[in-house]
């Protein structure tokens, strides 16, 4: 789920935010996964063009690796990561097509941009919009997903490696037994072995990409499934051939090539067990097979009743449609308290939060649009083994606390209907936003 990926992106609420004392995040081993010491990279494949006509709908003139191979000095994964600290709550990452910015204590073995304290203001958290978060872990995650899997562990994915608009090996994993203490499981589907058509170089921004986009792992049906998307699109549905979360997955259906032309896939299932899909800015929904193996019929176009036609709570992409949908990308659907919800990630008041709509019917009409966590980025709901509520998070603005970190917020349900930051807070740590300089006076 990324709108806006890469760039800055440009809900209104104010929270009583109670202060909790912090509890700590996922202790992990620092990463061996990436080095740390600053060292000169071997030297990228060489790169050819895309000849005259283009191919595989690849822009003709677009730089390819001539050998298949990844001309980047990215690892294409983000390793396990580090133990949270006061730092963590600042900082952070932004990915984007000019490269990968970076503000933090362990720098790269490759040169990065600055990421600067503009870039993560904390501002949302000054105006009292969100709780003065910290990372689950300290580790470069975009679109951060959590699903409360059958065995009663929360599983954490999302995108991940240093630059998804350039290259990622697959889809990583970590594991919790309380939301506290995270578990680095690796690779549970690496693009090169057990990838199909994923596995081809395509055209970004004039720039050979090869990477996944906000994959999400769903508990369905007694099983374990991945959708995901592949930049700049197309997605697959993958399914766990041993009913474990770490897989290995094969695809559901689909192998040969993308289930749809679309980004941030996302699956639900209801109450009464049918599945459904939906992905992008949630505009259609479609039921699958009862063995997630295709469509069981038709999509439906999805209405919103009285939709929200503030400038501002759009990004400029949307007002082009009329501001009638939801959102521009990142898709989302879930139900709580026998009422469905459905969003997509938006520029609300220059924040990229999911925005949310509410219905009595999986299809619709939709109404209530609304501003779910401020911040938050494009994120999933899921409960926990007391039934509360919680909201992922990423960061992906510049009144954000911190950019492309995992998190989770805790939400509560408003007598109308809406999702809400809840006021008490247990991951709520014990710092504040770096306080703005004054201006010093000026010299006489």
């Amino acid at each position: 789920m990324n709108q806006q990926r890469g760039s800055q992106s440009d809900l209104t609420r104010r929270s009583l935010l109670a202060k909790s004392s912090l509890i700590a995040g996922g202790l992990l081993l620092p990463s061996a996964l990436r080095a740390q010491t600053a060292s000169a990279p071997t030297p990228p494949p060489p790169i050819q063009p895309v000849p005259p006509g283009g191919m595989n709908g690849v822009a003709p003139g677009t730089p390819m690796p001539a050998d298949g191979k990844s001309p980047y000095a990215y690892t294409g994964i983000s390793g396990p990561g580090r133990p949270v600290d006061a730092a963590s709550g600042h900082g952070g990452y932004r990915s984007g097509s000019g490269g990968l910015a970076y503000a933090g204590e362990h720098p790269y073995p490759f040169p990065t941009q600055p990421l600067t304290d503009s870039d993560a203001s904390g501002s949302a958290v000054t105006a009292g919009l969100i709780p003065p978060l910290l990372p689950l872990i300290e580790v470069q995650v975009r679109d951060t997903i959590v699903c409360h899997g059958g065995d009663g562990n929360f599983y954490l994915t999302g995108s991940t490696g240093e630059n998804i608009w350039a290259y990622n090996r697959g889809v990583e994993m970590w594991r919790s037994p309380d939301l506290k203490t995270w578990h680095y499981l690796g690779l549970v589907w690496d693009m090169d072995k057990e990838g199909t058509w994923e596995k081809a170089w395509r055209g970004l921004h004039d720039k050979p990409c090869r990477a996944i986009w906000a994959p999400e792992i769903h508990y369905l049906r007694g099983n374990y499934y991945i959708c995901l998307s592949i930049a700049p699109t197309g997605i697959s549905i993958l399914k766990s051939t041993t009913g474990k979360p770490t897989g290995p997955y094969v695809h559901a259906f689909s192998p040969d090539q993308p289930f749809i032309n679309a980004i941030d896939p996302t699956l639900f299932e209801d109450t009464g067990g049918k599945v459904y899909f939906t992905a992008s800015s949630a505009t259609r929904i479609v039921q699958l097979k009862d063995d997630l193996s295709g469509l069981a019929g038709d999509w439906h176009p999805i209405t919103l009743a009285g939709p929200d036609h503030t400038p501002s709570h759009h990004a400029e992409r949307c007002a082009g449609r009329g501001s009638n949908d939801l959102g521009t990308e990142g898709a989302v659907l879930f139900k709580a308290n026998g009422r469905y919800y459905l969003g997509a990630a938006d520029s609300y008041e220059g924040r990229y939060s999911t925005c949310l709509a509410i219905s009595d019917n999986i299809y619709g009409p939709y109404h209530t649009r609304h501003e779910s966590v401020p911040c938050g980025g494009g994120t999933g709901f899921f409960q926990d083994n007391s039934g509360s509520w919680w909201s992922s998070f990423f960061g992906n603005d510049n009144q954000a606390p911190f950019r492309e970190k995992p998190a989770i917020v805790k939400v509560d349900f408003a007598p109308d209907g809406r999702v809400i930051v809840a006021a008490k807070q247990p991951f709520v740590p014990g710092w504040k936003p770096k306080p703005t300089e004054a201006p010093k006076p000026a010299a006489s």
